[in-house]
Order: structure tokens, then sequence, then C-alpha cells
């Protein structure tokens, strides 16, 4: 079946635009503003709406597959693409690659991803945002065109199984890590809570204490308030590379020692902590640090486990971290790797090194996209997915929950009537 038409449309996210470089400068909040001029080109302010755009391709029998394209929150700092805005890239899409995919068979997700990955414009990739809402609406327009649901396209292209199970959902906080976490309990979120620990005086504590006491509220919070006595989450702590900044990002006595310590505070519930240092001069630094602080951890029988984030953008990134086990779980960031079909193969590559695959994100997707990655997980089964979008517990967490139910009752349907 053909692809005969493709259209856009504009679009916002569940979160924000957020100029990195200006708030570690220091910029200042007043309510959900930062005060101050941004310093990264594009950004008209140091925080501004978030942008997607819809791509709806239109199928010979008048179905329509749809996709859309998001950039992370941090656009345009650590080396990623230019701040995404639909008034620029609408003209992008509609002028470059609409004659490029109508006329297209939507018989096949993987070669037309390729294909999509391959576009160039005056010799540059197509931005990450755009190569991602793309392939969405490409698994999308494969499966409505073969009559199958999207992870079964991706089941049966990549040789993997839909999942019968829920895949554990990850919610994350945002700086309201206290009553967040408390609808994170009540939902019975299996990871969370992210905590956004980003600055060491407010969050961590220059001992650590302030982050210490915050998993041993967390702890008595979950004993106290759950509603089934079996519900034991994941905590999952993104430190933001401050642990690093009071010990030293290659002491990894000092750094062991303290993690160590919280995973006793977490007890009986399982600890996990992202970005434990952050290596701020290239790939190779961060990549060594995390690996030597790995070592030391597995050597003293720690179940604490680390997440790789920082320095970890892309495929070719994901698969140098598992390589060599910098990190016990890698996040794969799903809109920075451009194409849905790299996080497909990101998780498979993370499974197979025996690395702990988290398919992540961003607080600034869309429903749609985050219904797109449910798809892709339910057929690869990483560890956990994250919530999303936005940063309210409630909203991101019903939008992947129940996409994901969905698919388990109509997997098992079409099971049981094939007897």
């Amino acid at each position: 079946m053909k692809i005969i038409d493709l259209v856009c449309s504009a679009g916002r996210t569940g979160f924000y635009f957020d100029d990195q470089r200006a708030i570690k400068g220091g910029a200042g909040h007043d309510g959900m503003f930062y005060v101050g001029a941004p310093v990264t080109e594009g950004f008209r302010a140091i925080r501004q709406a978030g942008e997607a755009i819809s791509v709806m391709l239109v199928l010979e029998d008048g179905q329509v597959a749809y996709g859309d394209c998001a950039a992370v929150q941090y656009s345009g700092a650590g080396g990623r693409d230019p701040l995404f805005l639909a008034e620029d890239f609408i003209p992008v899409i509609e002028k470059y690659i609409k004659p490029k995919l109508v006329g297209k068979e939507a018989d096949n997700f993987r070669s037309l991803a390729a294909y999509m990955e391959a576009i160039e414009i005056d010799g540059k990739r197509l931005h990450t945002a755009i190569r991602y809402g793309l392939s969405q609406a490409l698994l999308d327009a494969v499966a409505k065109a073969t009559g199958r649901m999207m992870c079964e396209v991706v089941a049966d292209e990549y040789g993997c199984e839909v999942s019968d199970e829920p895949i554990p959902i990850f919610t994350q906080s945002g700086d309201d890590r206290y009553s967040n976490a408390d609808k994170m309990i009540i939902k019975g979120a299996a990871v969370l809570p992210h905590a956004l620990i980003n600055n060491v005086e407010d969050k961590l504590g220059k001992d650590g204490e302030k982050l210490a006491d915050y998993i041993a509220w967390l702890r008595d919070r979950i004993l106290e308030n759950r509603q089934d006595e079996n519900y034991y989450p994941v905590m999952h702590m993104d430190v933001y590379g401050t642990i690093g900044a009071i010990y030293g990002n290659n002491n990894y006595t000092a750094m062991a020692d303290y993690i160590e310590r919280l995973g006793e505070i977490a007890k009986p519930f399982k600890l996990r902590i992202e970005g434990p240092m952050d290596c701020d001069s290239d790939r190779e630094t961060q990549l060594v640090a995390l690996a030597g602080l790995t070592a030391e951890l597995d050597k003293r029988g720690c179940d604490v486990e680390l997440v790789a984030d920082e320095w970890c953008n892309t495929l070719e990134d994901i698969k140098l971290f598992a390589d060599n086990k910098a990190g016990h779980m890698v996040q794969i960031k799903t809109p920075d790797l451009g194409g849905i079909n790299n996080t497909i193969e990101a998780v498979l590559y993370c499974k197979e090194r025996g690395i702990g695959a988290y398919q992540g994100g961003t607080c600034n997707e869309t429903d749609r996209s985050a219904q797109v990655c449910v798809h892709c997980a339910m057929a690869t089964k990483p560890v956990q997915i994250l919530a999303k979008p936005g940063m309210g517990v409630d909203e991101g967490f019903m939008i992947v929950y129940n996409e994901m139910n969905r698919i388990i009752a109509l997997h098992r349907a079409k099971k049981a009537a094939r007897g």
C-alpha cells in the first residue's frame, strides 16, 4: 500500500525547551520562569514552550499514520541538534522529505527507516527530531497497511516477541519530589522518582546528606502508604554528576562509599543512581570514569546499579558504553537517537551485552511519541520505560500505562483467537 500524501501540523509538547547553558551559568527562578537572557543560539528566553511537528502519512485506502517530531528539553546543548521550532522545520519537511516519501510502499519498516535516515540536505543529516517523528509515522504506516499493531511489526522485523506482561514504568518528579512521589506511590509506579538532584548545595548536600535524608523519607513514605504489601518499587535517582562534584569524578573509593551508604538506607528497596559524575570534557573521559566506578561497586558486591546518561546520546555512544561496562544500565534517550529504529537496535544491543536497557526519553515529548515508544518497548522488552511526557506524573503515567495495557489485551485476544 502506497503513501500518497504527507501533511504536517504544528504542535506543543508536554514540557518546555530550557537553555541548559544559561541555567548552568546561574540563571535564577521566578515561578515557572527563568530570570535573565538566553545564551544558546535560537532561544528567545531561557525557558520557552516546547514545540513539536505532527507528521501525517496518508495511505491509498484513506488511513492516516502519524508520528510526532520532538526534541529533548535541553535542546542545542551537549552536541545536540539546534532548537527545534515548528515554523523553521515544517517547510523543510514539505520541501525536501515529502517528495521522497510520497509514492513509497508502506511494506517494511526497517527499509523505510534506513531510507529516511540516509536523507541529507546540503550534506547534513535530518534533524534528530525530524527523524524521530518521521520514523514513528513510518512504523504506524506499515502497521496500518499490513493490519498489524506497531509492536507486532517491530517484533516480526527484528526477531522479537511481543510481551504478554507490562514493562516497568519509571516516573519522574521534577523538582516537586515530595508530593509527586506520593502520586507515584498511589499509582503503584514500578520505578520512582527521578528526583532531579541537579544541585550540590540545595539538593545533594555538601556531604551528600540531603539526598540521604530524601531516600530515607521516600523509603518510609512507601512503607507507610503502599496499598499492597508486595509493592517494592525500584528507587531511581538522577543526580546529574553531583556525587562526582563533591568527591571527585575519579575518586571511586569515596564515591562508592557514599553510594553503598545510600543503598543501605534505601533497603528494602533497590536503588539506582543515574549520572553519578558528569565529565564535561569529552565522552572518553566520562566512559572511563563511569566504568571505573561500576567496577568498584561490583568488586564490593554492592547491589546499587549505576545508570549511564551524560555523553551517551547516540546509538554509537550506547554501544560503546555497553561494550565497556560503563554503568549497569544505559538510558536510551529516544529523541536523541533520531529514528526509533535506532532505539529498537539500542535496546536489543544492550540486552545482548548483558547491560540493562532503560528506554527513556524526555519530558518534552508528546502523547503520540510516548505511545509509539510503548510499542517499541513491548517488542524489545527493556528493563524499564519512561512515563512521558511532562513532569506532572499522572498524565505521562496514564498515557504509557494505558497504551501498554491496550497492547497486552489485544495481543492476548489475537493469540486466543488463533488457538
